[in-house]
């Protein structure tokens, strides 16, 4: 069976995208730093479906953590086919000039670092196959900036621009990359940005349909189940009534 690694896998994306590979017969490796929320997703997944599951919890912004957990997979799970790299975050909505230092820190280590930690620790095997997909979940922010979006922006412009470089640099090794850019969606996004302010986070989603985990589930397993010699680059996704990072159409409620 062909295995699909996923950070990111406790919630929102990561969790639909998880659900979306097992549906399909893949085995799945899942991330995540909330090992209970990681467990709970193995048993459902392995009740399921007839596939296998492999936990692996470890935080991507610690990079020791990430390179000894993912260089202890047991050998039959080393061959990773497909990495999504699903975990980022926003951390407070400010504009730039009051905006938190601590917050900052997070989105990048997360959003950028976090990324090229565990890209690193598995592209090797990808090039020494000649074989592999990277698909990186980058954000409508990532195209273009908006207002007290700042930092979180710039991280999602540079997921873009990696994006971009490792389609490059992995061609000679037959290694597709893909970047899947979503607009609004309603996962646990907003209730992190607003530390846990759930009313100000329900605010966001309000008159109108946002899109769901399981749609940008649906189109990460369509970029990675396409013919050898077919490769999505680039794809932005918003639900209907987004135009482009700030431009709505709500519904008086």
């Amino acid at each position: 069976m062909p295995v699909a690694f996923i950070t990111g896998a406790t919630s929102g994306f990561g969790k639909a995208i998880a659900i979306s590979f097992a549906a399909h017969g893949w085995d799945v490796i899942i991330n995540g730093r909330r090992k209970e929320r990681l467990e709970t997703l193995e048993k459902e997944i392995s009740t399921t479906f007839e596939t296998k599951v492999f936990t692996l919890p470890f935080d991507v912004r610690k990079n020791d953590d990430v390179q000894r957990s993912i260089s202890s997979l047991p050998h039959d799970w080393k061959k990773i086919d497909v990495l999504v790299n699903n975990a980022g975050l926003a951390s407070g909505l400010s504009p730039i000039h009051k905006g938190d230092i601590l917050d900052w820190e997070i989105m990048i280590d997360t959003n950028v670092k976090g990324l090229l930690y565990v890209s690193k620790a598995i592209m090797p095997g990808m090039v020494e196959r000649k074989k592999g997909h990277i698909i990186n979940i980058g954000s409508i922010a990532g195209k273009e900036a908006y207002a007290k979006g700042n930092v979180y922006c710039a991280t999602k412009h540079a997921v873009d621009a990696l994006s971009k470089s490792m389609r490059i640099d992995l061609l000679p090794y037959g290694i597709k990359v893909t970047a899947i850019n979503p607009g609004a969606a309603e996962t646990e996004f907003s209730i992190v940005r607003f530390k846990g302010d759930n009313e100000k986070a329900a605010q966001v989603y309000k008159g109108y349909e946002p899109l769901k985990p399981e749609d940008i589930a649906d189109v990460v397993f369509f970029a990675a189940s396409r013919p050898d010699h077919v490769v999505l680059n680039d794809i932005i996704i918003t639900p209907l009534a987004q135009a482009n990072t700030s431009n709505f159409i709500k519904k008086n409620t």
